[in-house]
């Protein structure tokens, strides 16, 4: 078929298509990986025959002056089905900015159709492509912030593929940027993209911004993102785009993601590989005179990895080392022409990729490494890029920063928050899991006798014991505070931990009492009515449930359970372990002629 046979018709496929509304709209969810739940729906529009696909469908539009007029239908048919289907979330309409910059685009017809159709403005966003070349900057800017004004939130769209990307984003102020597929592709197996992305991530913190990952088709891509910090993803990995969309992916498809959990912030160190910095390296043949050339070339650069044939890291060179030989007498003509194994560091730390920070930082204190030096971390045994000593020790003081806001400052163990999100996150993952609370019996009459240092010292033995005990076994250790605690255990073995920790804290807070009351068994006290009883020496309760995973829908509901289970343990008068057979939380409303589930031991 000829050129003009062609172009007669795809003219004509379009003014059909215009003429009679023949477009189909599908909806790809965007999701929050972080709470697992739809962030929103982006919708693509579909024609027909030699125009079904949205690329074709609007050249065409353009070449015959109809872009607006397309852009107009396919944003109606989209907001009417969003409505009906009765969609989650934000709806993200994508509008390219030559329609709106077009002078015959009417003003104020989105409104007009969201109120046409029941939908509230801030539930829409409009995403401004960043791949069209746009004269008009200033006109592009009073139009953004039109559609702002009337409540509708702004996304740039394909960031990073097109002529003004940064420029857009400081002018435009969007709600939202969507990061170009480009970027994502394979962005594990690529430093460069990584700090692409790391760049994206600060520049979105500094100006409020929430970043949207698309395009991901790998689980590898979305471990990363997941990993940088990028919690809003869309792509063939999550969901493909649907005339009738997936809203909520399964408990069983977000564990097979294999995706971190919020909480491993807090309960793993992350790998040393999140750090490392693309950066050339030189060959062990080079001539010190070229890799001089290097360092000027470039003032940035402190130090070069040197690799053999095979791209194995053998040595470090560092530009001081290298300044220092040349500006010395003679030192130029000595040591120009030499390779640069005479001069390279040839004991340099490295590391894989894999290895985790907080081991890493302990090779570095023994080692005692200048802290102006790099060390070297590779992939499979080769070169992959340089990690500065002092961006790692910042970023593990960070580290430590954060995890003590959320840490009891008497034992430094996890407090609410982070326990809380320990839960949260077994729960979205279906995770099966035990909890234990854990709590001191006669800690007030111990404190007024004994003094609130002794106080403290028992409670930070408690933690001690705890830690101690559950240190071989996949656990989290949290400090609620005062002298409770909750433990989850993630095996099948929590009774057998929680009798260990019972019979160790025993024997060992025995050491906090005098011979006399270690042998008397206990005490005498008087109690708040001023009447006086025999107290015995320290003993815990626990009690300890292992929650139903359909029925519990928060942490709030698992702690209440571990809550009850605590108190059935705190009826007998020395340690006791009640284990918990109730795994749902308690009804609201108490019926009458039903039985009630209740904790037994």
């Amino acid at each position: 078929m000829g050129v003009s046979k062609v172009a007669e018709l795809e003219k004509k496929v379009l003014h059909n298509i215009l003429e009679h509304g023949t477009v189909t709209i599908l909806f790809q969810p965007i999701y929050d990986i972080s709470k697992q739940e739809v962030l929103g729906f982006e919708a693509l529009s579909r024609g027909v025959e030699c125009l079904e696909m949205p690329e074709q469908l609007f050249q065409a539009a353009g070449a015959y002056n109809k872009l607006s007029e397309l852009e107009l239908l396919c944003r109606e048919r989209a907001i009417e089905r969003f409505v009906l289907l009765q969609l989650p979330g934000k709806l993200f309409l994508n509008v390219s900015p030559s329609a709106l910059l077009d002078p015959s685009h009417p003003r104020g017809e989105t409104r007009h159709l969201v109120e046409k159709y029941g939908l509230t403005a801030n539930r829409v966003v409009i995403e401004v492509t960043e791949q069209d070349k746009v004269d008009d900057g200033f006109l592009l800017l009073k139009t953004i912030e039109h559609y702002r004004q009337l409540g509708f939130n702004i996304a740039i769209d394909d960031l990073g593929a097109g002529y003004s990307g940064l420029r857009q984003w400081s002018e435009l102020c969007p709600e939202y940027v969507k990061v170009d597929r480009y970027f994502i592709d394979y962005c594990d197996q690529s430093i460069v993209k990584r700090e692409f992305l790391k760049s994206i991530i600060e520049l979105a913190k500094a100006t409020g911004t929430s970043v949207i990952a698309e395009g991901i088709e790998r689980v590898e891509e979305l471990c990363l993102l997941e990993k940088l910090g990028i919690v809003n993803a869309q792509g063939y990995l999550l969901a493909y785009p649907q005339s009738e969309p997936i809203i909520d992916l399964e408990a069983s498809q977000w564990l097979a993601l294999n995706l971190q959990s919020q909480v491993s912030t807090i309960e793993n160190s992350i790998s040393i590989g999140w750090l490392a910095m693309a950066q050339n390296a030189i060959h062990q043949c080079t001539q010190c005179k070229d890799a001089h050339k290097n360092f000027e070339a470039d003032k940035q650069l402190m130090s070069l990895a040197v690799v053999n044939d095979d791209r194995q890291p053998i040595g470090l060179l560092h530009r001081d080392q290298l300044t220092e030989v040349f500006a010395a007498p003679y030192g130029h003509a000595l040591y120009a022409k030499k390779s640069v194994l005479e001069l390279m560091d040839k004991q340099p730390l490295i590391v894989d990729e894999n290895a985790q920070l907080d081991v890493v930082s302990q090779q570095i204190t023994e080692q005692e490494f200048d802290i102006r030096r790099h060390i070297i971390i590779t992939r499979n045994a080769k070169y992959l890029g340089l990690a500065p000593l002092r961006d790692i020790l910042k970023h593990i003081t960070e580290e430590k920063i954060r995890h003590a806001q959320h840490a009891n400052p008497l034992t430094m163990l996890p407090g609410n928050v982070a326990i809380n999100e320990a839960i949260e996150a077994r729960l979205r993952k279906q995770s099966e899991f035990s909890l234990a609370y854990v709590d001191l019996n006669h800690f007030k009459q111990f404190n007024d006798l004994y003094g609130y240092a002794s106080g403290d010292s028992v409670i930070k033995l408690l933690a001690e014991v705890t830690v101690k005990v559950c240190e071989q076994s996949p656990c989290f250790v949290g400090h609620i505070g005062g002298d409770d605690f909750m433990v989850v255990f993630d095996g099948d073995d929590a009774q057998q931990l929680c009798h260990r920790i019972i019979s160790d804290f025993e024997q060992q807070s025995k050491a906090f009492f005098t011979p006399e009351h270690v042998k008397s068994g206990g005490y005498w006290a008087t109690n708040r009515e001023g009447q006086k009883q025999f107290v015995p020496l320290l003993t815990l309760s626990i009690g300890l449930v292992r929650p139903d995973l359909t029925c519990c829908k928060n942490s709030h509901q698992v702690a209440a359970l571990a809550t009850d289970a605590k108190k059935e343990a705190k009826r007998y008068r020395n340690s006791y372990l009640f284990i918990c057979n109730r795994r749902r939380p308690s009804v609201s409303v108490v019926r009458l002629n039903e039985k009630q589930t209740e904790c037994s031991a």
